[in-house]
This record gives structure tokens, sequence and C-alpha cells, in this order.
């Protein structure tokens, strides 16, 4: 498993490296209206396809070992990580096309995600054995087209939610990683060694794209990574509740409650202001975090300047998935405790989130 993720994190940083050298004639069209830019300059969007080469790469060599070149088979990687990167692939190329062109409609893009989330239940079998709930238990195992519209809700929606958490360098692509990592240490907890391989092969991807996105900013994820990062972590999430009675289906919930949460609110504020929840804005919880909360940073060159600002808006939302990957980790198979500290982020969140929009933040978060 540490070799495959070595190799993981090798090739992530190199055709990382490449993009920025080579790519810089995609990152011109984005242009500099657009309401999610807080960078001066034009920087390649194409960091998705490095994660995607250094994930391939790893499953596809884990298969290796585990079926060819005579491992005792601890891992158990065999022909279904291909039907995983089958799954994969309708949404990082349709995230990457974009990322290319900044042409591909919003609509479109939901269609790929939503093939992904098809191709999870035909090729994988993915399904919601349980929830947690009585009655919605009940009720799936009566109509199992239930549990099938949860599935391709989740891998069609998470990679939308980490697209609009993606706006600083480093925030989606650490709250990737952690999440990643989490799932991998309760994978090993239940012995689902196969997955946590996995698992940790992608945060070694995801830590080479950091190496040049955070905190230079010479690279950014762009929709690519964040749909790879969705479909990946949703997929995974689903699996393991799936395959280990033992782990709570509110585990997952817990350690992604951050980008779901915020897709939720930001379509919630949107519907009331009459506006359609594809169009873009800049009222999201980091974009707040980074108008308000940031200190101003004094220095001659502007680039500089609007650079060290954004560095310094990403910590404060890895601060805030802590509090919630920390007690999913600890309680990954107490129910009740999950969904009451999904509550507790819910509300905290709102009250967060009002608070700042009223500039009643306390002296000391600015510092």
């Amino acid at each position: 498993m540490i070799w495959l993720s070595v190799v993981g994190f090798l090739i992530a940083t190199v055709v990382a490296g490449l993009i920025v050298r080579w790519g810089r004639e995609h990152a011109a069209a984005y242009g500099p209206g657009m309401p999610q830019r807080f960078h001066l300059g034009d920087i390649p969007r194409l960091g998705g396809a490095a994660v995607l080469a250094g994930a391939a790469v790893s499953w596809s060599l884990g298969v290796l070992q585990s079926t060819q070149w005579g491992d005792p088979g601890s891992l158990r990687l065999g022909g279904w990580v291909g039907s995983w990167l089958l799954v994969l692939l309708p949404a990082a190329l349709g995230g990457i096309a974009e990322d290319m062109t900044q042409r591909l409609a919003v609509r479109y893009r939901l269609l790929l995600t939503g093939v992904s989330g098809g191709l999870a239940l035909l090729l994988l079998n993915l399904g919601v054995p349980r929830t947690g709930w009585a009655w919605l238990d009940g009720l799936m195992e009566a109509a199992p087209w239930i549990g099938a519209a949860i599935v391709v809700l989740a891998v069609a929606g998470l990679p939308h939610a980490f697209n609009i958490i993606d706006g600083y360098n480093g925030l989606a692509g650490m709250v990737a990683l952690i999440v990643c990592l989490a799932l991998a240490h309760v994978a090993l907890q239940v012995g689902d060694r196969a997955l946590a391989a996995l698992l940790v092969s992608t945060a070694a991807a995801t830590a080479g794209f950091l190496i040049w996105n955070y905190p230079r900013g010479m690279l950014f994820a762009g929709d690519g990574g964040a749909y790879i990062w969705g479909v990946i972590i949703a997929v995974a999430s689903i699996s393991l509740v799936q395959r280990n009675e033992d782990v709570s289906p509110w585990f997952p919930m817990l350690l992604l409650i951050y980008p779901v949460w915020e897709t939720i609110f930001s379509i919630y504020r949107k519907a009331v202001r009459g506006v359609s929840p594809g169009v873009a804005d800049a009222l999201h919880f980091h974009q707040l975090i980074y108008r308000r909360i940031v200190r101003g940073v004094f220095h001659d060159d502007e680039s500089r300047r609007v650079l060290m600002r954004n560095n310094r808006t990403s910590p404060y939302l890895w601060g805030f998935t802590l509090l919630t990957v920390v007690p999913a980790v600890l309680f990954w198979s107490n129910t009740a405790l999950l969904m009451a500290f999904c509550g507790l982020f819910v509300v905290s969140y709102v009250m967060a989130y009002f608070a700042i929009v009223r500039f009643k933040v306390p002296p000391w978060l600015r510092h």
C-alpha cells in the first residue's frame, strides 16, 4: 500500500509540473470577470488531470501486484478496480473539458456526473443497505428504487459539492485528502484493505497536486479535480457502509457534512433571492471568510498581496473540517452520536454564516 501511494504521489507531482509548464494557454479562458476569481494572472485549471493520472496509475499497479506479480493477495485488488475507473471517467472528462474550454454548460456536467452515478449502480452494484432511520429503511426495503436513487444522487451530487468549496489554494484539495485518509482509517479498522489502498493512493495523488497548488497557487484543481474527488469519495463512502455492517451510514455523512451542507445552504439562499442554483456567486462561506475575517496584507505587489490573502483563508476551513472529521473517526459506529454531531454542525454553520454577514465576528478570529 505504501509503495502504491509513493507512485501515485510522484506521478501526480510530475504531471502537475508538466501542466504548469505547458498548460498556460488554456488558463486565459478563465476570464477576470468570473465571480469566483480570487487570484491575478492566468493559472492552469487542469490539476484534476494530475490527480487522475496519479490515482489511475497507482490503482492499476495495485491490480497487477494482486493478480500478476505473485502478491499473497493482502490487498485483494482485482478487475473491479477497472469498474471504478469506468465510473469515474464520465465525470472526470466532463470536468476537464470544462476546465479547458469554459464552454461546457452546467446541465451537461450534471448529466455526466449522473452517468457516473448510473454506472456505479450497474457496474459496482452499489446500494444503500441502511440509513439509521427505521422508517426509511423499511421504505427502501419495500421500494428498492429509493436506495438506487440515493446512490445516483450521492455520486452525481458530491462532485458539485466539492466544486463549490473549491475557491482558494489548498481548500478543496486538503478537505479531499483529509476525508480520504479518514475513510481509509476506518476501512483498515474493519479489515477492508482493498478500499483503504484505493483511498490512500487517491490521497497521495492529491498531495502531489497540492505541492503545486498550496501555497504558491501555480495550479488549480478546476472542475475536473472536484469531480474526481467527489466521485471517488462518494463511491468509497457507499462501498464502505455496504461492505461493512459495523460502519454507521452517518460516518461518511458527518465526514462530508461541510461540502454537502454548503451546497444545500447555497441552493436555499439562491432560491430565496429568486436566483437559479446554477448561477455562480461570491457569497459562499469560504468567500465571506476571505473578505471579512482574513486580515489585509500590506504589500506593494498586488499579485503577491492577493496570493497571501488567498493562502490565509484555507486554514480557517481546514479547522472547520476537522471539527467534523475528528468526531466522525472517533465514533464511526455510533449512529446516534454521529447524527447529533451532524445537527450540531448545521446549527454552528448557520450561526457562523450570519455572524460573518452581520460583522459580528469575534476579534480573536481576525488574528
